[in-house]
């Protein structure tokens, strides 16, 4: 009896070692794939959850992430060789097409379809109209970013004209909007989630209005990879885009509470309550449809608001830029 006692510890550290060894095996079987995204933001909540919920690692991919704090930090790294796949406003790839570069961006897929910002007051308005903007001002980001361009259409659809009724203001970068607003600067600021409602909760501003809503319908942020990498690594973008696509049915079809839940690991300092606010209120003005594909509506309705903001003197060509034939083998192959 002892002697089979004996060898009870090594069976189990045996079977220890075997138990790692196949989990590491497992892990490096998965294909690696550099994520860099404009801004962590609720906005994006379907790719948070096809993170936590596996599905990334269903296709065989492991996605590293880098918050890229801006549009055009992000296309920088994707045209470097530092990034493999952006997600960014595809106002990024319209400009790189229109300098004439060869191995310009592609945009496969869109996740969100209005944009994602709010205007954010100093003191709480639940009767606010765009008409109480007249002689203020307002931080609206970096000049030729998507959320400036789209704040400046809204102002421009009531009726007010920027540097006349309304300094809007693009000296301040994107990412440090917030702590300019709070230090004093403008009157109001435009701020994605949870940003906005962090100042809510600390009584530093409060949300106004939804540029989102204003905005209409665009394809506001999508996933984008130079066309080398497409051409080399087909395979890899069409998981990718089925991991997304997987997401947003998941999205689709549970509820608030559980999103909120899938998301927190992404969003671990932010309380379970404004989550669950944050989330429901991107739902609402209809951010996300388990539709991955950038229609040339769509995009051309983008270029019109370019060219309003004098930021675009020629469009680029749809079908350069975007190709729709991942988003489409993968909202055919993967059932609702």
């Amino acid at each position: 009896m002892s002697k089979v006692f004996k060898f009870i510890p090594l069976f189990l550290i045996t079977a220890l070692i075997l138990s790692i060894g196949l989990t590491g095996c497992k892990k490096s079987e998965l294909q690696r794939v550099r994520l860099i995204e404009v801004t962590h933001s609720l906005f994006y909540t379907p790719q948070y959850v096809a993170i936590t919920q596996g599905f990334f690692e269903e296709e065989g991919l492991e996605i590293i992430l880098t918050d890229g704090k801006g549009a055009d930090k992000c296309m920088a790294a994707l045209l470097s060789g530092e990034a493999d796949i952006g997600f960014m406003g595809p106002e990024a790839s319209v400009y790189v097409y229109n300098q004439g570069r060869e191995d310009y961006a592609i945009n496969f897929a869109q996740l969100t379809q209005r944009d994602g910002s709010f205007l954010v007051a100093r003191e709480p308005d639940p009767d606010f109209t765009f008409d109480k903007l007249k002689g203020k001002e307002v931080l609206g980001g970096r000049k030729g970013g998507m959320p400036y361009m789209t704040l400046e259409y809204v102002v421009k659809k009531h009726g007010l004209t920027p540097g006349v009724d309304v300094n809007l203001r693009t000296d301040i970068q994107f990412d440090v909007l917030a702590g300019a607003f709070i230090g004093g600067e403008g009157d109001y600021v435009t701020l994605f989630e949870p940003v906005a409602a962090t100042l809510e909760k600390e009584g530093k501003g409060y949300v106004v209005a939804s540029i989102g809503k204003e905005g209409g319908y665009i394809p506001y942020t999508c996933y984008s990879a130079t066309k080398s990498y497409i051409e080399k690594n087909p395979q890899i973008i069409q998981k990718f885009t089925n991991a997304i696509y997987k997401a947003m049915l998941w999205v689709q079809s549970h509820t608030t509470e559980e999103i909120a839940e899938a998301v927190k690991p992404q969003f671990p300092d932010t309380d379970h309550e404004i989550l669950v606010k944050l989330i429901e209120r991107y739902r609402e003005q209809d951010s996300w449809k388990p539709d991955l594909i950038i229609s040339e509506e769509g995009l051309n309705h983008m270029m019109h608001i370019m060219e309003l903001a004098g930021e675009l003197d020629k469009r680029a060509d749809y079908d350069k830029i975007v190709t729709t034939d991942f988003a489409i083998r993968a909202m055919e192959n993967i059932k609702k």
